[in-house]
C-alpha cells in the first residue's frame, strides 16, 4: 500500500527544510535590528549608570562648598559628660570655658498611697495642669485602670499616669509631669484634688504659707453695718468678740451665737495677682440663746424726764417720780439659723459678701473657702459675723500664699519635684527651667544631667573626623565617575582588572560595557576636564598657602613610592590619599581647605570659585535636565523607538513572507501527491492487462 502524503502535514518532500533556509536569510535585517535595538538599551543604561556616578560626585562635591560644608562643624567635649554634655553649631567659636551644675532640672512625680489593685475612682470633676496646659474631663466613675487610659489620652506630652506594683495585690498610682521647670508645677484641682489628698498623693502645705487669725488677740469687732439685713431682729445683741474663744486642740477660733470678728489684711499681700486667701470653717450646733435673751428683755413704763427751774443763777431739778408698776414684756425674739456670713469688708467701707455655698463640704462637715485677692483689690479685713442663736462656728487662721510660689500642697511621696536646672557659667549663676539650655553660650546648647563633682571644662573644637570622612567620599566617588569613563572609553582589559575592589559579578558587568563608547569625544573631554580641575592651582588669596589638593595629600600619585616608578592605573586619573599628610593638614589649615574648595573671589557673598565650585559646574554640564547625558539618552530613545517600529514591520513582513512560502510549498505537494497518484494508477492497469 502507498505511503499517504497530506500537503502541510507530512514532510514527504522536505519542504520545511527548505522554507527554514529561506526564512533564514529573510530574518537577517531582523536579527540586525534586534541587535541595535539592545545595544541602544545597553548603551542607555550604561549612560544613566554614568549619570548616577557623575550625581553622586556633584552631591559630595557641593557639600564641601556649601554654606553646610564640614569644615565649619564643631565639635564640643566636656570632662564630665556624666553631669553635662554640649552641641556646638556650625556658628559657634572655638573656645573653653567652665561649669558648674549645681541642680538638673526636675518635673514633679507624685506616687500614691498603696491601692488595692481593683481601686475604683468616684464620679466627678477631674482637672490637672501642668505650666500652661490644662487637663480637664468629667468621670463617670470606674476603675483605676480604667481612669488612667483616659487620663493619658487626653494629656499627651504634659502628663502621664501609671500603676506601679507594690507587691501581689496593692499597688501605688504615679501620676508624673513630662515638663520641667518650677513653672510646670503639676496642680490638681476639682475633685482631682481631692483624690489627690484622699490618696496621699499630697497633703496640705504650711510652708511659705502666712497665717494670721490664730490668736483671739489679732481679732478686731466687726465693723457696724450700713444697715440691718432682713434677718436680723431688732433688740439681739451686738456682734462682738467677747465670747470669742480658741480651741488649743484644733487651733481654731470658735464664735459663739451672736459674736464677730474683722482681721485686718496686711498691704503686703495686696497687689498680687497670684495671692490667695484661704480658710476653713464648720458649723457646730450649741444651746439656743434666745429664750434666755426674752427672759432678760422685760421692762417697766418709760416716765418723761422731771425737768427743772432756773430764776437767776439758781437752778432747781425736780425729783424723779417713783412707780411700782409690774414690768411689761417685749415681743419675743425667735431663734436664727443659717446664719453665718462672711464679708470682705473694703477701705470705703463697703462690704462684698462672700458665697460659701460655692465651695464643697467635705466629709467632716468642713467648708474650705478659697479666694483670689486680685478680685478684691480694696479690701481691708476679712469679716466673721455669727447671726446664729443656736450654732457656733469654728474657723481655722487665714492663710495667705502666693499660688505661683506655693501651691498649698506638698507631695506626700515625691519622686521628684519640679525645679529649674542651675548652672554656674564662669562663676555666674543661672537658673533655667529645661535641661536643655541653648542660650548662655552662643550658638552652644548645653545638656545638663546631674550636679556636676568638679568644675566641667567644656572644649569647642573643629570636627576634623567630619571633615576627614566627607574628602575621603569625594575622593572614592571622583574615582568611581574616573573609572567608569575609562571603561566606557577605551577596551582594555587590565582597566577592569586594576580596579581589585570590585566583586567578580561587578567585573564582568564591567567587561560588558568595556569600550562601549570608544571614540566618543565627549567622554574623553569630559574626564580631561575634570581632571584639570582637580589638579589646578586655586589661590583664594594672597596669603593661601593651600592651593592645590596635593597639598593636603590628595593626588594621582599621592601613594607613589619615592623612585618614582611606573603604575600604569596612576596614569589613568585616579586621586589617592595620603592618609598622615592629610591628618596632619586638617589639624592646623581646616579654614583653608575649605577656601580651596569654594571662595567668593569678588566680594558679593556668593562661593564663585574654587575646586568644588568648578567640578560642581562641569558635572551639572552633564547630569542637569538638558545636558550632555540627557540628550544622548534622548538621542538613544528615538533609535530604540525607531528600531522597535522597524522591528514590528520587519516581524510583520516575515510573517507574510512564511506564509507565501508555506502556501506555495504546499501546492507544490498536492500537485505532486496528485502525479505520483496518477502514476501508480496507470502502473496498476498496465500490470493487470498483461495478467
Amino acid at each position: 500500500m502507498a505511503d499517504i502524503s497530506i500537503p502541510g502535514v507530512s514532510d514527504k518532500y522536505k519542504t520545511s527544510d527548505y522554507i527554514e533556509a529561506l526564512m533564514k536569510k529573510e530574518k537577517i535585517p531582523l536579527t540586525h535590528e534586534q541587535e541595535s535595538l539592545d545595544r541602544y538599551k545597553e548603551q542607555q543604561s550604561a549612560w544613566r549608570g554614568m549619570n548616577q556616578k557623575m550625581s553622586s560626585l556633584r552631591e559630595s562635591t557641593k557639600t564641601l562648598y556649601s554654606f553646610e560644608n564640614p569644615f565649619n562643624n564643631k565639635l564640643a567635649s566636656s570632662s564630665e559628660e556624666r553631669a553635662i554634655t554640649a552641641e556646638a553649631g556650625r556658628e559657634a567659636s572655638y573656645e573653653s570655658f567652665k561649669i558648674d551644675v549645681l541642680q538638673e532640672a526636675k518635673a514633679d512625680r507624685f506616687l500614691s498611697a498603696e491601692l488595692d489593685k481593683n481601686s475604683t475612682v468616684p464620679k466627678g470633676k477631674y482637672t490637672f495642669q501642668v505650666a500652661d496646659k490644662t487637663i480637664t474631663f468629667n468621670w463617670k466613675g470606674g476603675k483605676l485602670t480604667d481612669f488612667i487610659n483616659s487620663l493619658n489620652k487626653r494629656s499627651t506630652n504634659s502628663l502621664k499616669a501609671s500603676l506601679v506594683g507594690v507587691n501581689n495585690s496593692k499597688s501605688s498610682l504615679l501620676i508624673e509631669s513630662l515638663k520641667t521647670g518650677l513653672d510646670s508645677r503639676l496642680v490638681f484641682k476639682d475633685d482631682a484634688l481631692k483624690f489627690a489628698l484622699d490618696n496621699k498623693l499630697v497633703e496640705k502645705n504650711r510652708k511659705d504659707v502666712t497665717e494670721i487669725g490664730s490668736s483671739v488677740s489679732d481679732l478686731e469687732n466687726p465693723p457696724e453695718e450700713l444697715k440691718f439685713p432682713e434677718i436680723e431682729q431688732k433688740g439681739m445683741p451686738a456682734m462682738t468678740t467677747e465670747q470669742i474663744s480658741s480651741d488649743e486642740e484644733t487651733g481654731r477660733t470658735i464664735v459663739p451665737p451672736r459674736s464677730g470678728f474683722a482681721i485686718k489684711i496686711g498691704d503686703e499681700f495686696k497687689g498680687i495677682q497670684t495671692e490667695r486667701l484661704e480658710f476653713t470653717y464648720s458649723l457646730q450646733e450649741v444651746e439656743d440663746i434666745t429664750e434666755e435673751l426674752n427672759i432678760k428683755r422685760t421692762t417697766r413704763p418709760e416716765l418723761p424726764d422731771a425737768g427743772e427751774a432756773t430764776f437767776e443763777t439758781i437752778t432747781i431739778l425736780n425729783e424723779q417720780s417713783e412707780t411700782n408698776l409690774p414690768p411689761v414684756p417685749l415681743e419675743p425674739l425667735v431663734p436664727i439659723t443659717g446664719g453665718e456670713e462672711f464679708f470682705v469688708h473694703n477701705a470705703d467701707g463697703t462690704e462684698v459678701k462672700i458665697t460659701t455655698k460655692d465651695f464643697a463640704i467635705d466629709g467632716n462637715g468642713n467648708r474650705t473657702v478659697s479666694l483670689a485677692l486680685k478680685e478684691y483689690p480694696e479690701i481691708e479685713s476679712l469679716v466673721v459675723r455669727n447671726r446664729n442663736t443656736g450654732a457656733q462656728i469654728a474657723v481655722s487662721p487665714l492663710s495667705l500664699y502666693d499660688e505661683k510660689k506655693n501651691l498649698g500642697y506638698t507631695a506626700v511621696n515625691p519622686i521628684s519635684e519640679a525645679g529649674d536646672a542651675v548652672i554656674k557659667y564662669e562663676g555666674i549663676t543661672i537658673t533655667r527651667p529645661s535641661n536643655k539650655i541653648d542660650d548662655v553660650v552662643p550658638h552652644v546648647t548645653l545638656n545638663v544631667h546631674q550636679p556636676t563633682e568638679k568644675t566641667a571644662t567644656i572644649d569647642i573644637e573643629p570636627d576634623k573626623d567630619s571633615a576627614k570622612n566627607a574628602l575621603i567620599e569625594f575622593v572614592g566617588r571622583y574615582n568611581q565617575v574616573i573609572s567608569e569613563i575609562n571603561i566606557l572609553s577605551d577596551n582594555k582589559p587590565e582597566i577592569v582588572a586594576e580596579l581589585d575592589y570590585l566583586s567578580k559579578e561587578e567585573q564582568d558587568a564591567a567587561n560588558e560595557r568595556l569600550g562601549m563608547f570608544q571614540g566618543d569625544f565627549s567622554l574623553t573631554n569630559g574626564k580631561s576636564s575634570i581632571r584639570s580641575i582637580a589638579t589646578a592651582s586655586y589661590r583664594w588669596s594672597d596669603t593661601a598657602t593651600i592651593t592645590m589638593l596635593n597639598q593636603i595629600g590628595i593626588s594621582s600619585r599621592a601613594t607613589g613610592n619615592s623612585g618614582g616608578s611606573y603604575n600604569a592605573a596612576q596614569m589613568r586619573g585616579y586621586l589617592e590619599i595620603d592618609e598622615k599628610k592629610l591628618d596632619s593638614v586638617l589639624g592646623e589649615n581646616l579654614d583653608e581647605i575649605k577656601n580651596l574648595f569654594g571662595y567668593d573671589s569678588d566680594g558679593d557673598l556668593i562661593i564663585d570659585s574654587g575646586i568644588g565650585y568648578a567640578l560642581d559646574k562641569q558635572l551639572s554640564s552633564w547630569v542637569q535636565s538638558g545636558g550632555i547625558i540627557a540628550n544622548k539618552n534622548r538621542t538613544l530613545d528615538s533609535r530604540i523607538k525607531q528600531s522597535e517600529t522597524t522591528i514590528r514591520k520587519l516581524e510583520t513582513q516575515i510573517a507574510s513572507k512564511e506564509m507565501q512560502l508555506r502556501s506555495k510549498y504546499g501546492q507544490m505537494e498536492g500537485t505532486l501527491n496528485s502525479l505520483n497518484a496518477q502514476s501508480n494508477s496507470i502502473s496498476n492497469f498496465a500490470n493487470s492487462g498483461k495478467q
